[in-house]
């Protein structure tokens, strides 16, 4: 337990770098976080525009293409290289510096000490480093825009061995992809100096009767995926530099004897090209819950919040998300379905990814179970939280699909794919992320968002997003594969009035977040004085002394708590509910400690 002598020491900045920039400041770091995220969100999004641009109309010419690359884009129009590259970068920006970066990072960063009554994390100078090493990761990957050939063009996966020979496997092949597994390093080091950190609050930094089963869902949640990617990424770190050394000191881990690539042999030999996938499919499966399981966290706190009761199984669910975490490191292989793996294999992760399935049906029904009968608070959290559970149902119904390898076959490079991992990952944990904007920010800022303009963007966004991603599991079963910049082949050309339908939706969407952008940043300076307690919450966030809390979270006095943090509908209570450092004795509650 956190003792309040151990930061005396840990006194107010007052310079301005020290105060804003390189702050020790668990939440300054986490506002650090969250920009990042929003600028990277907002790249990532316009790279899309310009992809589901040449989609719909490949002979498009898009005014300006050529000024961010004049070999990529002559005379304005696309070429193949230059799709796969802007793909690239764009599943590599939002996977990482998006889904990553913002649910667990950002809200975990500001919230989880605070949650757990702590003055700030146990090791502050490596949790300013997490995040400059993160923002240098980002620059490196920004950077391979501006050099020769510009970025990689090999997926987000970066499947060798086209990836690990260098510029004989064509355009993008070369420093892009050096750039690309240096700034994944250098962010897989950024995670895991944050992921210690989390750690450690968790277990040593609890204020007094801050019992682990008293700390919120959001702190399980962020704790979990820190024991996740504590274990992920160090896997893909050291992949990321093997990589590296294939490119630049010619070694051969991932490429094989006798290759021969534009009539060249390669000078490479006792590599293994399953090894790359091995090694990425470790962390890549897990980090599909690590962009997840912060945003069940985050959900799950919104929707008692707002349904003013606890949840059918506080427990229960908290073993789910641990089970998930548990089962992600053994599913890993159905994404290798089609790399030519023993087919026992295939059967031996086939099995895994189906019961995975059971602790997440588990979490969806225990929401469900709760919100039955309950008079929920329309407001735009509560919206955004719902979303999130649809997102995650309907995405997560395509996934069986994806778990039988005689399907996976036939489906895992067509849009099928393509939509499953979009709803079930991406759009969700963006629809988590909105959740906790929306409900943090009078704490965060001290002033409340815009509740109109966000139910606006609430419809805008929860319409368009099944507008452009439900049509993609159509397109898959249709035959229409991925990755493909142009639909040449005949039995695809009827399919093209739904891309262009995609297209449409796509750019409606992604319009649609300038509401949002809008809202945040009228409101940051011009929004409304929050109240002390806006949403009537009960947990420790809500008990510090000011909005936004000050330096040390709760003005020198840490907290005491007596109760678990979801004590509503208490009979006998001003109102209907009890804060967790109220000593008040409840008589009818649900106190699991």
């Amino acid at each position: 337990m956190h003792d309040v002598s151990a930061h005396a020491a840990h006194h107010a900045p007052t310079s301005f770098i020290r105060k804003y920039v390189f702050s020790l400041d668990h939440k300054v770091i986490g506002k650090q976080y969250y920009g990042l995220a929003l600028l990277a969100v907002l790249i990532g999004m316009v790279l899309s525009w310009l992809m589901r641009l040449h989609l719909g109309w490949p002979s498009f010419a898009i005014p300006g293409l050529h000024l961010l690359s004049s070999n990529g884009a002559p005379g304005n129009v696309m070429t193949p290289e230059y799709y796969l590259q802007l793909m690239t970068m764009h599943g590599t920006i939002m996977v990482f510096f998006v889904l990553t970066t913002a649910p667990f990072a950002a809200f975990g960063n500001y919230f989880l000490p605070i949650q757990v009554g702590a003055e700030d994390m146990p090791f502050p100078r490596f949790n300013m480093m997490s995040f400059w090493v993160t923002f240098a990761a980002f620059l490196v990957l920004m950077a391979s825009f501006f050099v020769g050939d510009g970025p990689t063009l090999g997926g987000w996966t970066q499947y060798v061995p086209l990836s690990a020979v260098g510029d004989v496997g064509g355009p993008g092949e070369g420093l892009g992809v050096v750039l690309w597994a240096a700034s994944i390093a250098l962010f897989c080091v950024g995670q895991l100096l944050g992921a210690l950190n989390f750690i450690t609050t968790t277990l040593d930094m609890r204020t007094r009767g801050m019992s682990l089963w008293r700390m919120p869902l959001t702190t399980w949640g962020w704790f979990i995926t820190s024991i996740m990617g504590l274990t992920a990424f160090a896997v893909l770190m050291p992949a990321c530099i093997l990589l590296i050394l294939d490119h630049v000191a010619g070694t051969s881990f991932f490429v094989p004897s006798n290759l021969v690539i534009n009539d060249q042999l390669q000078p490479h030999s006792g590599g293994s090209t399953l090894l790359w996938q091995h090694l990425f499919w470790f962390f890549g499966h897990p980090e599909v819950y690590i962009a997840i399981v912060p945003g069940m966290g985050i959900v799950s706190h919104v929707l008692i919040a707002n349904t003013r009761r606890p949840l059918l199984s506080h427990r229960v669910l908290i073993y789910s998300m641990g089970a998930l975490a548990v089962l992600s490191y053994m599913v890993y292989g159905h994404h290798m379905f089609v790399s030519g793996m023993n087919p026992y294999s295939s059967i031996a992760f086939s099995f895994p990814t189906l019961i995975i399935t059971i602790p997440s049906t588990i979490i969806v029904l225990i929401w469900l179970g709760s919100l039955y009968g309950a008079k929920l608070r329309i407001n735009t959290p509560s919206l955004f939280a719902l979303a999130f559970i649809s997102m995650f149902i309907s995405g997560g119904v395509s996934g069986f699909f994806l778990a039988q390898p005689s399907i996976d076959i036939m489906l895992h490079a067509t849009y099928f794919v393509v939509g499953h991992f979009h709803l079930v990952m991406a759009v969700a944990a963006i629809f988590g992320i909105f959740a906790g904007t929306y409900f943090w920010f009078p704490k965060m800022y001290g002033r409340m968002m815009n509740e109109t303009l966000g139910k606006v963007h609430f419809w805008l966004t929860f319409v368009g997003t099944y507008c452009i991603f439900m049509p993609f599991h159509y397109l898959g079963l249709a035959g229409n594969v991925r990755r493909y910049q142009a639909f040449v082949a005949e039995y695809m050309q009827p399919l093209q009035p739904v891309h262009k339908f995609i297209t449409v939706a796509a750019l409606a969407t992604g319009a649609a977040q300038l509401i949002f952008l809008y809202n945040l940043v009228h409101s940051l300076f011009r929004g409304q004085p929050a109240p002390e307690n806006p949403w009537e919450a009960t947990s420790l966030e809500w008990s510090t002394p000011s909005s936004p809390p000050p330096f040390d979270n709760f003005g020198g006095q840490l907290p005491v708590v007596y109760h678990d943090p979801y004590q509503y509908g208490i009979e006998g209570s001003t109102g209907d509910y009890v804060m967790q450092t109220s000593p008040d004795k409840i008589q009818s509650g649900h106190d699991e400690a």
